[in-house]
């Protein structure tokens, strides 16, 4: 096992479990994880042309979002009356991350440490660390987020993984609760009735009970995201004509460091651990419509 440049040019990484499963990531593009292989199967989506136009956001792979979640509905700055705004999600998954790996437990660790560009957006001294963990059939995210501050620093976290999807038609979603709040609207819809339109793009969160599913009745395979609290929050989001579907661990809905609603406050020199996982299994059955 090893790291093993995949296109020198892009700055690609490799880390193998064995030849059927290992990741792929790029630490200079917010340490994203562009490819996620499974026992021989891709389970990520990745627009890679989109990715080698810089000027453009990414569409695909796992982005890392840090210090936000989503955007803010507010044009005043969040902190000092001399910091910018925030972007959407956060600075973290534009950034570079340092990264090393663990060769007896099959694990990528990446890490973030503030700097003078960081300080323009978010006045606080902090690390992220992130551990990601490659087993046969899942994923484990392990993040410890450190305030080497004297002040007590605010965050939301999260991961924005795009699942690879035959078709709309063919995706059966499981374990999610009862209401979601449709961001495109601001407004509280019944969860089934908003998912019986992921085909025409859809943006839904959701408090969840920690875990939430969906089946791929072409592919044969069911994906599970396990995000235990304080990671319970569950974002939906789809991008048609792009065959993917965004299932997201966030620790906290948009405006959260505006509002307050479920901001994690973190002490000086203190920290904060949080933990998420992918599972992937297969199904039997077949329902295509």
């Amino acid at each position: 096992m090893g790291s093993q440049p995949k296109k020198n040019k892009d700055n690609i990484f490799r880390l193998k479990k064995d030849e059927q499963n290992y990741i792929e990531f790029c630490p200079d593009r917010g340490g994203l994880i562009t490819n996620w292989t499974c026992k021989g199967e891709k389970i990520l989506y990745f627009d890679e042309e989109r990715f080698l136009k810089k000027n453009l956001s990414i569409r695909g792979g796992i982005p890392i979002l840090f210090p936000i979640c989503g955007n803010t509905d507010s044009n005043i700055p969040i902190f000092e009356s001399n910091c910018l705004n925030l972007p959407q999600h956060g600075f973290a998954r534009d950034i570079k991350w340092d990264f090393n790996l663990n060769k007896e437990n099959y694990s990528l660790n990446l890490s973030l440490k503030d700097s003078q560009f960081t300080r323009q957006y978010y006045p606080f001294s902090f690390e992220v660390k992130l551990e990601v963990i490659i087993e046969i059939n899942a994923l484990i995210f392990e993040a410890e987020i450190i305030n080497y501050s004297n002040n007590i620093m605010p965050i939301s976290f999260g991961l924005h993984p795009y699942f690879n999807i035959s078709d709309f038609k063919n995706i059966k979603f499981e374990n999610y609760p009862l209401i979601c709040l449709d961001q495109t609207q601001n407004k509280l819809q019944l969860t089934s009735y908003a998912l019986n339109h992921v085909h025409k793009g859809i943006d839904l969160l959701m408090y969840s009970a920690g875990s939430l599913s969906f089946k791929d009745y072409f592919f044969g395979r069911k994906i599970t995201l396990n995000n235990p609290y304080p990671f319970d929050i569950s974002v939906i989001w789809s991008n048609p004509p792009r065959n993917m579907i965004c299932m997201e661990p966030w620790t906290s809905p948009r405006n959260s460091l505006i509002d307050g609603v479920r901001r994690i406050i973190i002490p000086s020199n203190s920290s904060k651990k949080l933990k998420s996982s992918i599972l992937i299994n297969k199904i039997d059955e077949i329902k295509i419509q």
